[in-house]
């Protein structure tokens, strides 16, 4: 066993011992985490630690992350979103848990353009995650649903890591693109259908109602009250319709833009610089008028910052040690060592996959162990396909995977809740029944157009 594999096991033994059984705090969980892999590396860990920690700090994620924190602290603050979920209100108050389900499928149709978790929880988060806390839904429990329904962003095509797949030469030579394009749109139509009944089960246990008639109004009052708020969807909207599509394609083909430009924007950087900016314009009569206000604003905009920006600082930074101290290496070696059943196999590819996936985002997943997976599923009769498309379920965890996935904090900021409350729920109702999907998918059981 790999010097780095036992770093794995020591980084989230450490965040357990830590967190679960001392129940101290997850930031300080995180950054004995990050000292307890470094130490793998022997002396040199202080350099693993700072390149880990050099990472993290230029991680776009972290910043988007801290961003809707923020973001999420305005609109409360400003009450801009409070016209729109009257609107909402109006459509789908009378359904129980309506704003889950929309969520939901808000995601797929997202997961199909953007094909990124962070930018799919972001996307439409920012909308359902305060209009079900509206609607009597935990805050825990409505991250929990809107981080879960992020890893569409993945599960769906086209993705980033689709693309990584097809980059292998032994994949490319066994599949086709249109193939894994097709197969991989109906095992997200699986992802999403065992969601909506999820969601109908939430709803049930925890008797979440619709809300009262009298709460309800037409909807041609409340777009009366409302229409302002509206305005916001702008910020999601903008970005999407530059960087997806025709516009996009425009754009990139414009010699005084390029392509480069173009693949330089960021949704889920850009999605909360303009919702703060039109919340700023649209909710200006709630703004603080006086600096003396304004410090106080910010002030207590602090706590939110310094708890979730620890938390991810560390838990990125240890992700870059594992990545440097040869977790790829470990883990190829680790799996041409076996030789079992397919069953077996197919389940020990999905614990890999889905293990790694916790500290790494779904494309470093797969960069490290896309190809020793494919190969060991190959070895065991798993159709090519079915192979290819098993492994991005496994890794579509990513968006619901703790402790260092982006969509949990965002959504947490979304929500206001805390994340390490939303651990073990993440793990019941999304990561550990997406690995069965997985594992149906790769058995057979689960079927797929394969030509």
């Amino acid at each position: 066993m790999g010097n780095a594999f036992l770093a794995l096991l020591a980084f989230i033994g450490i965040i357990i011992f830590w967190n679960v059984l001392l129940k101290r705090n997850i930031g300080e969980a995180m950054f004995f985490g990050l000292i307890g892999t470094a130490l793998f590396g022997g002396t040199q860990a202080p350099q693993l630690i700072w390149d880990g920690l050099v990472y993290a700090a230029t991680y776009e994620v972290m910043y988007a992350a801290l961003a809707f924190v923020f973001m999420s602290y305005l609109i409360d603050r400003t009450e801009v979103l409070s016209g729109m979920l009257l609107i909402l209100n109006s459509i789908f108050g009378r359904l129980p848990g309506g704003a889950a389900y929309i969520d939901t499928i808000a995601s797929a149709a997202m997961g199909t353009l953007a094909g990124s978790g962070s930018a799919n929880t972001a996307a439409t988060g920012a909308f359902t995650a305060p209009w079900m806390v509206k609607t009597n839904w935990s805050r825990e429990l409505a991250a929990t649903v809107v981080a879960g329904n992020g890893g569409l962003g993945t599960a769906l095509p086209p993705s980033s890591s689709m693309f990584i797949m097809l980059g292998f030469a032994p994949v490319a030579a066994l599949v086709s693109e249109v193939n894994i394009y097709i197969a991989l749109f109906v095992a997200g139509a699986y992802q999403v259908l065992y969601r909506i009944i999820l969601i109908m089960y939430l709803v049930r246990k925890h008797k979440i109602k619709a809300v009262s008639p009298e709460f309800v109004q037409p909807l041609s009052q409340s777009l009366r009250a409302g229409w302002k708020s509206l305005f916001i969807f702008l910020g999601a909207l903008i970005p999407m319709i530059i960087t997806i599509g025709p516009v996009s394609e425009m754009l990139a083909a414009n010699p005084n833009i390029g392509e480069e430009a173009m693949g330089s924007i960021s949704l889920i950087t850009w999605i909360p610089i303009l919702i703060i900016f039109i919340g700023l314009i649209v909710g200006w009569t709630k703004l603080p008028k006086s600096s003396t206000d304004w410090s106080k604003f910010l002030n207590n905009a602090i706590p939110r910052f310094a708890y979730i920006g620890a938390i991810l600082l560390f838990a990125f930074a240890a992700g870059e040690v594992l990545s440097n101290l040869g977790l790829a290496e470990d883990l190829t070696s680790l799996m041409e060592t076996l030789s079992i059943s397919k069953w077996l196999m197919i389940a020990i590819i999905g614990v890999l996959v889905v293990l790694v996936a916790g500290p790494l985002s779904s494309t470093a997943t797969l960069t490290a162990v896309g190809m020793i997976s494919f190969s060991a599923l190959i070895s065991v009769g798993v159709h090519p396909v079915a192979a290819v498309i098993c492994i991005l379920v496994f890794a579509s965890t990513e968006g619901s995977s703790p402790p260092a996935s982006g969509s949990i904090f965002i959504s947490a900021g979304l929500a206001g809740a805390d994340p390490k409350k939303m651990f073990v729920p993440l793990i019941t109702y999304y990561v550990v029944p997406i690995f069965i999907i997985g594992w149906l998918i790769g058995m057979g059981v689960l079927p797929l157009p394969i030509h």
